[in-house]
């Protein structure tokens, strides 16, 4: 299937799900995530949860992090030319959501791309090679072409891998990993 044919089909699954199925299908995420060799590096990338387009929960992740004393990056978005800046998660960050319900950073310390270790990625879908669909508007594949190379790319779903992705294109950034509520795929 197309980008667009599955944005619409995984759109309309998340909408099915209830706010308590979504809390629990993102426990089990977090709960797979700890599995993964992940925890050693020092910089983690972590998307805030658009609650109104039932994403996965990050907030189970969050607290993983700050139990295990990560510095935690968190974006604001830039409509203007689908960027993101990246700014480091205190106490003293400021949460507020933007006109898309997107909860960002007001301000705060800067952190640049390449500093980060994983980054947990948001989709709608993503196939067996590694591909995703996101919203459509290129916001993490700007970013994600910007880390290092050797940044672990690990996407979260609530659902499994399609087969394939028909119209990728070769600026699509492909994950490492993606881990839904029953499975780790690893590519």
């Amino acid at each position: 299937m197309t980008k667009s044919e599955l944005r619409n089909i995984y759109k309309s699954k998340r909408k099915a799900l209830s706010q308590a199925t979504v809390d629990d299908l993102s426990l089990k995420i977090a709960n797979r995530l700890l599995q993964l060799n992940i925890w050693d590096a020092s910089f983690y990338h972590v998307f805030l949860s658009i609650t109104e387009q039932n994403e996965v929960n990050s907030d189970y992740l969050l607290n993983i992090l700050s139990g295990k004393d990560k510095n935690i990056a968190i974006s604001k978005s830039d409509f203007g030319d689908f960027s993101m800046t990246h700014y480091l998660l205190t106490d003293n960050t400021t949460i507020k959501k933007n006109k898309y319900n997107i909860p960002e950073p007001l301000d705060g310390i800067e952190v640049s791309a390449e500093k980060i270790d994983v980054v947990f990625v948001p989709l709608l879908a993503f196939d067996k090679q590694g591909h995703r669909v996101g919203y459509g508007k290129g916001f993490y594949d700007k970013f994600l072409a910007t880390c290092k190379p050797e940044a672990l790319k690990i996407g979260l779903s609530f659902f499994e891998a399609e087969e394939d992705i028909k119209d990728v294109f070769e600026s699509d950034i492909r994950l490492n990993y993606c881990t839904t509520p029953d499975k780790t795929y690893k590519f």
